[in-house]
C-alpha cells in the first residue's frame, strides 16, 4: 500500500497549491477519502498517512469497513443516494451524511439518531444542473429545505453538496460550484450557521477550491481506479 501512501502525500501537496491560487489558507479544505469498493487494506493505509475522512456510497459495505476498521479516530461520511429503508443504519453508525434531498428522509435521520450519539452532520444535496437522471433538491426549493432540517433535533445542518455534470474546461467547471457558493451565502443571511460546502472531485477539485469548497471528495487519485 505504498502507493496509497505516496498518493495521499501528492494529493495534499496539490490541494495546498489549489488553495494558494485560490488566495485560500490550505487548512480551510478537508479532504474526504471516497473508500467506496475499496478494500479495507487501502483504507488503513491512508489512515496510517493521515487521512481522517472516508466517503462510502453503499450502507451495507461502509458499515462493514466502520466495524472492521475498530479506529475511533476515524470519521464516516455517508456520500450515496439514500434510501428510506436504509436511514436507520446510516443514523446509527455514520457521522455525516452528505447526499439528503427530501425532509422525509431529514425526519428519518432525527428519529433514528441515537441519543448517545453526537449529532448527525447533514449537507443537503442541490441538483445545481437540473439534471432529470440525478438526485437532489432544486435551487428554488433548497430554502424551505434547509429550514426546516435545521430545526430537527439531532442532527445539525453544516451545509450544501453538489455533483455537477461534467466539464472539461476550468472556468465551466467553476460555475456550479459558484452558484451552490451563492445559495449557501443566501442561506447564511437567512440566519442558518453553515460552515461546509462539499464539492469538487479528483477531476475538478482545483474549480471547486476557487469557488469556495471546503471538502472535496477525491477517490481515483488517491487510491487508484475501481
Amino acid at each position: 500500500m505504498i502507493r496509497v501512501t505516496e498518493n495521499f502525500r501528492k494529493i495534499q501537496d496539490l490541494l495546498a497549491k489549489a488553495a494558494a491560487d485560490a488566495g485560500r489558507p490550505a487548512d480551510h479544505i478537508r479532504l474526504l477519502a471516497v473508500s467506496k469498493k475499496k478494500p479495507l487494506e487501502a483504507i488503513l493505509a491512508a489512515a496510517s498517512a493521515g487521512q481522517r475522512d472516508f466517503g462510502e456510497n453503499f450502507v451495507q459495505e461502509g458499515i462493514g469497513k466502520i466495524a472492521a476498521c475498530g479506529r475511533d479516530d476515524l470519521t464516516w461520511h455517508f456520500i450515496g443516494h439514500l434510501q428510506a429503508n436504509k436511514t436507520k443504519a446510516v443514523a446509527e453508525n455514520f457521522q455525516w451524511v452528505h447526499t439528503v434531498d427530501r425532509l422525509k428522509i431529514a425526519r428519518r435521520l432525527s428519529q433514528q439518531r441515537p441519543e448517545s450519539m453526537a449529532d448527525l452532520n447533514i449537507c443537503i444535496e442541490v441538483n445545481v444542473d437540473a439534471e432529470e437522471k440525478k438526485s437532489g433538491v432544486s435551487p428554488a426549493e433548497l430554502p424551505d429545505l434547509a429550514a426546516a432540517i435545521a430545526e430537527l433535533p439531532r442532527l445539525r445542518l453544516r451545509g450544501l453538496m453538489c455533483l455537477p455534470a461534467i466539464r472539461h474546461d476550468f472556468d465551466e467547471q467553476r460555475k456550479p460550484f459558484a452558484a451552490l457558493n451563492a445559495m449557501s451565502k443566501a442561506l447564511q443571511a437567512s440566519g442558518l450557521e453553515l460552515d461546509t460546502l462539499s464539492m469538487g472531485m479528483s477531476a475538478d477539485y482545483a474549480a471547486a477550491i476557487h469557488e469556495g469548497a471546503t471538502m472535496v471528495r477525491i477517490g481515483t487519485a488517491l487510491f487508484g481506479a475501481r
